[in-house]
């Protein structure tokens, strides 16, 4: 898809049904964001700072292919909306990895809502990373969320999060096989999944238990989506 083709970005059409879905959330639009310097162009609020990461999304999608959910309204919804619906969970967390984080989701959106929060977006397509990095310069995140270009496993930084997410990675089983090194001793895996997975829970490891299944509300999607806590046992 060349430029000229690109989705119309309308902030003005978007703000309205962000604040919208973000009420639904518990989330205030008008927060705001924790950030290293003064860039991208938004109001230094919550709501600015994702519609910035949005119009960078959107701009880099065209030439880079990183998501396959290209409509902003949909980006809205399935992308943001659906990444925030986990944030209640990530409070009183200072540092969390994101493995396979993809255009980072859901790591850039938690990072954004939640003050203080130290987030690893680990990915191992270059092009991604790239987006990732440029990200993270624009909305002034940087030193706070950084890049890891590398797959979860290759990572060697044992035991040095609080939490790991994964938002489509893996079954539960396959994130601890790769990322389970990561978590601090008393660390969670918080991983999203649609229906409620029980079979995943079934297969996890020896030493390794579901800990809690969060069924979550993400505004405007159909469909299930929980959140499940996966912790040592």
């Amino acid at each position: 898809m060349t430029s000229a083709s690109m989705p119309a970005f309308d902030v003005q059409t978007l703000r309205p049904a962000l604040a919208r879905g973000l009420a639904a959330l518990g989330l205030d639009p008008a927060l705001p964001v924790e950030r290293s310097a003064a860039v991208a162009g938004d109001d230094g609020t919550l709501g600015g700072a994702l519609l910035a990461y949005l119009a960078l999304l959107l701009r880099w999608n065209a030439t880079y292919n990183l998501t396959a959910i290209r409509e902003p309204n949909e980006m809205l919804v399935k992308h943001l909306f659906d990444s925030l619906a986990m944030a209640p969970h990530v409070r009183g967390i200072a540092t969390l990895a994101d493995l396979g984080t993809g255009p980072g989701l859901p790591g850039i959106p938690l990072a954004l809502a939640t003050p203080g929060l130290a987030v690893a977006l680990v990915e191992s397509n270059g092009k991604k990373a790239r987006f990732l990095r440029e990200c993270a310069r624009q909305l002034g995140l940087a030193p706070r969320v950084r890049v890891l270009e590398s797959r979860a496993e290759s990572v060697a930084e044992p035991g040095a999060f609080e939490a790991i997410t994964a938002r489509a990675l893996d079954r539960l089983a396959g994130i601890v096989a790769v990322g389970g090194h990561l978590l601090a001793a008393d660390g969670r895996l918080l991983a999203m999944k649609g229906v409620h997975p029980a079979e995943e829970i079934a297969e996890l490891p020896a030493g390794w238990i579901g800990a809690a299944v969060h069924r979550l509300h993400v505004p405007g999607l159909d469909g299930e989506r929980h959140l499940v806590e996966v912790r040592r046992g």
